[in-house]
Parts: structure tokens; C-alpha cells; sequence
């Protein structure tokens, strides 16, 4: 309901009238008494249509809905109304005769603004919402007068948010949020609960001019402060909105609406929160957000929230805002970090903080000098660049040079250049469309002093900022296709590290023989890092190839583990994995090499086939006796060897003759238990750098609509159907796949047909519904499943299981839990 002291001091229908008088229109000469003219055509759309106007003319369906309005019926009432808004949005409020309907509607509404139904007063709001919007629009006429008649509606507006009615208050505070005009006084009243005075006050703000105020406010006094508060966070909701929203119309009133947003983010309802950072989303993109010192912890607080979207709307928000103060700037930068470390899927954040480092040019260049010092004091050992943490620094540092401080000159160390080509594709995606990726590894080259490129300027591709502009550089032959240079710079780049990563793990390998397994451990443990981080950065056939790499550095990682427990003689020493789990941890590391990599060529293959002889021997000296299974693999293992070896273009090495000629003059096996020392000594590590066409298969699955707080429904006992979509990539026909689902002890699998997935190329995906056959009698249950591969290597391992694979099989995904109650329990 309104507020009495608007209605009782205000005279808002008086005014409305009295207004009405100063610009008299069509209907205002005979509002008073309709119906005698109610056929007659008004003079002035008589002139309208003699000066050539073709519009509709809206008088009489006007005077009809008035009279409505005055019925005994709420709801006649609330659809005349609704009526008027409707003729109201149709009408050019440039023309002259429509200036009589806006205020014949504007008086109407007052009228009705203390009517006892809720219904008509939401109408009431909506209609007041659209004729401000149309007095706005009219620069026509006296603009101190329309100055007045705007603060007047605003004040009504301000009233309706303190209506009993739920829905009321929520239009109301919506109707303010989209006010086009509106002093600063006002603005400022809207935040104070005590009435301020009205000379201490500024004027209405229109094209840039001020004029003095001459409104009593009252009603206005902490509309805000008592819509944040509200019960309903509906209400809340549509507060936080328009206390944004009006943010352009006064710095101070920013400043101190500021204030109040930021006391909503401990607010408890979601929804709140969101529209809050969303309202503070607004206030930053146009400029009116200016943060503030004793705000930074509330607002790094939220940049590590348990919600995601929480989490992203402040990352987006800090990407815009100015920090005026070294200390808050990398408070931000450390409160990212840590947000990445804890949630490293979230890869935007390189983003968010180039963009910090982009509007502080100056903070940025700080960071770069720090962590310049940070990788020269570094020792060699130690691989830097595998840290979120240097990333992210490395991130900020580069984004200096993109500021627009051009009066400040920026001393960049070339170490971070250099250093930064290696995390290219993290630099290029933070950049997004400012700089191509082709341009930006030129430009990380010469500021480097990598001289690689030939005769051309980078400068127009980093144009933004005068101290983007590098010279040219003129190194041999101009490169005529960039585009292909520079794959192939980046294809050097990577090998050449490649190349490195692997000189290191093979005198780790030698280590073995010292039995100094910690730091060859160590060493295998933190190449296989340093290749994940190239492989972050690379896609295709070299991404596959890290990948690939990895798998290998595991496996000789647990081949050295393996090793020191054949070589300690004292079986009481503590701390060491038992010898059967890490044997089960190199089969399966050495079946994914076999079976999750397509078009392995035959260098490969050799590798893989040599650790494969290699995991065999080890698990023959762990039985301490010979087994035909592994007797069968190992004569399997050494055909394949020698076919691959059988047209001369790759040769056994001693390991595998040394293995072949011990086998064949003992085919029990027992002089290979004995001279498995000799044998394993021989083994050398050799791994290939020529991957050719290599592919990664892998498969990414999800299930419908379910997690710990949504679960499935199902009856005890009785079979329950499971929605999934799949992907999956490079996976041809004769891949056999299965799902692979287990509750407990129990398991089920059900088998993939290959003509369920539909797509071109790589990439396959399709949706089905898997029943899971048999439900546990219990009130809930989670469900894990995978999808696993059958392999077909050497001699299968007898593990048939009915209505399941039938060989050996590899995981291709990650393990998803699906959650279940009964229906008796919701």
C-alpha cells in the first residue's frame, strides 16, 4: 500500500491535474466530463492529420479505459489499466497530441495508486514505470518541469516498494531500476533512512545539466536499506538489481550503493548473491564501480567460494575493476592463484588474469621483475613452469606490455619472454582475439632474443599500446607462409624439450644400479610433469604423443620400484609397495600404450613391446616360479619382437636376444628366474622421438540429471533405467567397448554397439538409456561406472565372465557415480 505522507503532502493526483493544466491536450479539456463529446474527433488530431500524419488516433480508446478504471470491479479496474499501458507503449512520445495521453494515464494511475486490490496496484506500477519512461523520452517541452514530474513518479515508485504485497514490492523496485532520469538528492535519499535537506541537495541530472531540486522526499528515505532486508528474496533480488542499475546516474551514489551490494554477498539465498555480483557486473562495465580497500576481503573471499558460478561471476568483476593500490592488486593475483590450484578445471582464470595485468600495466611490470629473479635464482633441477602458480605469474607478467600505461616506460625481462613460449597455447587463449597466435610466438621470440623470424613487424598485431611495438627482425629468408612456420617452430620447440625430458630419464635409469631409487624416482616423477605441461599446450598427433610419454615414464617409474625390491635382500624393510600391486600397476600401465594409442608405428611398438617383455621377466622373479601364463605371454611378446624386427628396419636389442636365446635352450623358465639380473642389466632405454600419425583414444561420458542432490528414483529389487551421453574420440569398429557398472561386490556389463554413435572425423557421440538389471534392497545406493576397452593382445587372460568382456581390458574413462533413493524414501 502507498505511503500516506507522499499521498497527504504530495498531492501526486493534484499535481497530475494541475500539471495537466499547464499543457492542456484533447482529452484534458473534457476528462472532466467525457460523455457528451465521447464521438466527437479532437481538434488537434484534426491538425495531425492535416500535416500529413497517418497514425491511429488512440483519444477515445483512452476515455474508455478511464472510465473503467473508476468501476467497482478490481479486476475491470486492473485490465483498464493494463489497457492504458498497452495504448501507452504504441503512442510517439514526440508527438505533440500525445502529451494529454501521458498525463491522462499518469493521473489515472495516481488515483489508483492506495486501491484496496493487489492486482490493480501492480497495474498502478507498471503503468507509472512506463509513463516515466515517456516524460523521459520528451525534450520538447519545459525541462525543469519535466525534471520535476520525474523526481514526483520516482518518490511514487519509491512508495509502491513498501506495498504489503510481495509481487507489488518486486515491480516497484524493478519500475526504479529502469528510471532514465532522476536527481542526485533523490538517488542519495534512497539510501539514507534519515530525510536529507533539500538545499544541501544537487539537481536533476538531464544532458549533462543540473537543476535544482525543489521535491520534499520523505517517502524515499532507505527504500534500498528496507528492500535488501526484505523476507522474501524475491524482493531482495529486484533490490540489488536496481541499486546497480541507477549507479549511472551519480558517482556518490555508486560509492555508497557499493556499500550496501557488498553486505548482500553474505546473504543466504543464492539467487541473491548471483544478481548481486551481476549488479556489480553493471556498475564495472560502465565505469561506475570503484573498488574499495575495506571491500577487497569480503570480495576475495567470493573468488574462492564453494560455487562455481559464484566463483566465476567475482573472477569477471576483478577483471574490470581498477585496484588503486599495489597491495590490493596482488592480493587479487594470490586469492586467483589459489582458486586455480583448488579448481585447476577452471582454465578462464588465465584469462581473468591477463586482463588484471592488462589494466595494471605498472603492477604488472612489478610481478615480472619478482618472478624474473624467481626463475634465475632457480636451480637446475627444478622445473618452475610446472607450478599453477608460475603460470598464472607468467600470465600477468606478459599482459604488461598490453597496458594502456604508455606515459610509464616498462622494463620487461627477456627471461620471461623466453620462458613464456613454452606455455604459447595458455598465453594465446588469454588473449582471446586481441593478437593471433602465429604473431604472439614472433613477438615472445625476439623479445626473448630468439631471433626465428624472418623480415616482418609484429607491431600492427599489437597495436592496442605503444609499448607493444617491436621492430623488425631480419634473421634469413623471409618466411612467406606464417601460418605453417610457425606449427613447425612450435613442433621444434616442443621436441626440443622433448628431447631434453628424455636424456634426463635415461640417466635417471642408469641410477637404478646405485639403488639411489628416491631421486631416480624423483627425477621420473618430475619429467613426467614437465611433459604433461607441453601437452596442455598441445593438440593432435604431438599431443597424443606426450600423452603416450607419460604413460611410458610411468611405467619405468614402477619398472625402478620393481627393481630395488628385487635387489633388497631384507624383506622386513618399511615402506615399500608391495611387489604384486605395483606388478598389476605396470600391466595395466603397459596395456594402455598398447591398446589407447592408434596408428602406433613400428618404432613404437618395439618400445612398447620391450617394457612389456621387461614387466614378464619382473613377474616371473616375483612368483619365484614359472608360470604358464606368463610363459605363454613372454613366447607371445618375443614372436611379435621379431616380426616387427623381420624386414631390417629396426633391430632386437641385446635385452630381447639375450631373453630369446635364454627361453630357447629353457623353455620351463627356470634359467630365466636365474639370470634375471644379466637380463634386466641389458635392458636399455631407448625411446623414439618419430610418432608419426598418432592418435589418442578416449571416451568422456555423463548421466543425465543426477548428482548427490538430484538423485534417480527406483523400486527395491526391480530393474531401473540409466540415461547416458557418450563421446567418444578416435574409436573405430572393431574397438569392443562396454560399460562397465558395479555396486559393491556386484557387477554388470553391458556391451556398446558401435552403430549407437553417430559423427565425421574423430569424434563419436551418442545417447542411450542402460539398464542396470538388478537393484539392491536398500533405501539408496550409488552406482559406479566406467567404460573400459577389450584388448587383444597375446594370449587372453581367461577372466571370461558371462555376459562380459572376454580378454584383458584397459579403463578409457574416469569412474562416474550415479546416485539412487527409493521411492519410498522422497
Amino acid at each position: 500500500m502507498g505511503d500516506p505522507h507522499l499521498l497527504s503532502s504530495a498531492h501526486p493526483a493534484a499535481a497530475a491535474s494541475s500539471f495537466a493544466r499547464k499543457h492542456p491536450g484533447p482529452i484534458d479539456e473534457r476528462f472532466s466530463d467525457p460523455s457528451p463529446h465521447i464521438t466527437k474527433r479532437p481538434r488537434v488530431a484534426a491538425d495531425t492529420a492535416a500535416t500529413g500524419g497517418s497514425a491511429p488516433y488512440p483519444e477515445a480508446e483512452v476515455r474508455s479505459l478511464v472510465m473503467m478504471a473508476g468501476g467497482i470491479y478490481p479486476l475491470a479496474r486492473a485490465e483498464a489499466l493494463r489497457g492504458l499501458a498497452a495504448v501507452l507503449g504504441k503512442v510517439d512520445a514526440y508527438r505533440c497530441f500525445v502529451a494529454g495521453i501521458v498525463e491522462c494515464c499518469y493521473g489515472c494511475a495516481v488515483e489508483l495508486m492506495r486501491d484496496e486490490d493487489e492486482g490493480v496496484r501492480l497495474a498502478v506500477v507498471g503503468l507509472l514505470g512506463l509513463c516515466a519512461q515517456k516524460f523521459a523520452a520528451r525534450w520538447d517541452v519545459d525541462a525543469k518541469s519535466d525534471g520535476d514530474i520525474m523526481d514526483l513518479i520516482f518518490q511514487q515508485l519509491s512508495s509502491m516498494a513498501r506495498d504489503m504485497c510481495t509481487k507489488v514490492r518486486i515491480e516497484a523496485f524493478g519500475a526504479l531500476g529502469k528510471m532514465q532520469r532522476v536527481s542526485e538528492g533523490v538517488l542519495l535519499q534512497l539510501l539514507s533512512k534519515k530525510v536529507i535537506k533539500t538545499d544541501t541537495m544537487s539537481g536533476t541530472i538531464i544532458k549533462g545539466q543540473k537543476l535544482p531540486p525543489k521535491l520534499k522526499i520523505p517517502c524515499a528515505a532507505g527504500i534500498f536499506a528496507h528492500g535488501i532486508e526484505d523476507e522474501f528474496y524475491q524482493v531482495r533480488t529486484a533490490a540489488c538489481t536496481s541499486l546497480g542499475a541507477l549507479a549511472k546516474f551519480s558517482s556518490q551514489y555508486a560509492e555508497k550503493a557499493l556499500d550496501l551490494l557488498m553486505d548482500m554477498m553474505n546473504d543466504d539465498t543464492e539467487t541473491v548473491r548471483l544478481q548481486t555480483l551481476q549488479a556489480l557486473f553493471h556498475m564495472a562495465t560502465y565505469g561506475y564501480l570503484s573498488m574499495q580497500e575495506k571491500h577487497m576481503h569480503m570480495f576475495l573471499g567470493l573468488l574462492v567460494d564453494a560455487n562455481a558460478l559464484i566463483r566465476n561471476a567475482a573472477r569477471k568483476i576483478l577483471g574490470l575493476v581498477n585496484l588503486p593500490k599495489l597491495q590490493m592488486f596482488k592480493s587479487a593475483i594470490d586469492c586467483l592463484i589459489a582458486s586455480l590450484e583448488k579448481n585447476p578445471e577452471e582454465q578462464d582464470i588465465y584469462g581473468i588474469l591477463f586482463s588484471i595485468g592488462k589494466n595494471h600495466g605498472s603492477f604488472s611490470a612489478n610481478i615480472a621483475k619478482h618472478l624474473a629473479k624467481e626463475i634465475a635464482t632457480a636451480s637446475d633441477g627444478e622445473l618452475i613452469l610446472d607450478r599453477p602458480r608460475v603460470k598464472a605469474l607468467m600470465i600477468v607478467s606478459i599482459s604488461a606490455p598490453f597496458s594502456d600505461d604508455k606515459h610509464k616506460k616498462l622494463d620487461i625481462p627477456s627471461i620471461i619472454f623466453s620462458h613464456a613460449i613454452s606455455l604459447l597455447g595458455k598465453v594465446s587463449c588469454a588473449l582471446g582475439e586481441e593478437v593471433n597466435q602465429d604473431s604472439l610466438l614472433s613477438y615472445l621470440c625476439h623479445k626473448g632474443g630468439m631471433p626465428l623470424w624472418g623480415n616482418r613487424s609484429v607491431s600492427a598485431e599489437f597495436g592496442e599500446s605503444e609499448s607493444c611495438k617491436v621492430e623488425t627482425v631480419e634473421v634469413g629468408e623471409q618466411i612467406e607462409n606464417t601460418a605453417k612456420a610457425t606449427k613447425c617452430l612450435d613442433r621444434v620447440l616442443v621436441m626440443q624439450s622433448v628431447e631434453s625430458i628424455l636424456q634426463t630419464v635415461e640417466g635417471a635409469w642408469t641410477m637404478r644400479m646405485s639403488c639411489d631409487v628416491c631421486e631416480a624416482r624423483t627425477i621420473l616423477r618430475t619429467c613426467k610433469e614437465e611433459l604433461k605441461v607441453l601437452a596442455e599446450n598441445s593438440s593432435g598427433s604431438i599431443g597424443a604423443f606426450l600423452s603416450f610419454l607419460c604413460e611410458y615414464l610411468d611405467a619405468i617409474r614402477l619398472v625402478v620400484e620393481l627393481w630395488q625390491l628385487i635387489q633388497l635382500d631384507n624383506s622386513y624393510t618399511v615402506g615399500l609397495t608391495a611387489p604384486d600391486i605395483l606388478l598389476e600397476k605396470l600391466n595395466i600401465s603397459v596395456r594402455r600404450m598398447e591398446c589407447c594409442y592408434a596408428g602406433l608405428n613400428r618404432g613404437l611398438e618395439v618400445q612398447v613391446m620391450e617394457l612389456s617383455l621387461l614387466a614378464n621377466l619382473l613377474g616371473l622373479s616375483n612368483i619365484g616360479a614359472c608360470s604358464k601364463a606368463v610363459l605363454s605371454k613372454l613366447v607371445w611378446v618375443i614372436n611379435r619382437l621379431e616380426g616387427l624386427c623381420a624386414d631390417g628396419s629396426c633391430e632386437l636389442s641385446d635385452f630381447s636376444r639375450e631373453i630369446k636365446k635364454t627361453f630357447e635352450a629353457d623353455h620351463i623358465g627356470n634359467a630365466l628366474i636365474r639370470n634375471i639380473h644379466t637380463s634386466v642389466e641389458l635392458f636399455r632405454l631407448k625411446p623414439t622421438t618419430d610418432f608419426g600419425a598418432l592418435k589418442a583414444i578416449s571416451a568422456v561420458f555423463q548421466v543425465c540429471d543426477n548428482n548427490s542432490e538430484n538423485p534417480l528414483s527406483y523400486i527395491c529389487g526391480l530393474p531401473v533405467g540409466v540415461s547416458f551421453n557418450i563421446s567418444l574420440w578416435n574409436i573405430s569398429s572393431n574397438n569392443r567397448l562396454w560399460l562397465h557398472m558395479s555396486i559393491g561386490e556386484s557387477v554388470q556389463h553391458t556391451f556398446l554397439e558401435f552403430s549407437s554413435f553417430e559423427g565425421d572425423g574423430e569424434v563419436k557421440s551418442g545417447s542411450m538409456v542402460v539398464p542396470l538389471n538388478t537393484t539392491p534392497m536398500a533405501h539408496s545406493f550409488v552406482l559406479r561406472v566406467c567404460l573400459i576397452m577389450e584388448c587383444y593382445g597375446g594370449i587372453s587372460s581367461n577372466q571370461e565372465r558371462h555376459g562380459g568382456p572376454s580378454d584383458c581390458v584397459v579403463q578409457l574413462s574416469d569412474e562416474l557415480d550415479v546416485y539412487f533413493v527409493s521411492t519410498g524414501q522422497r
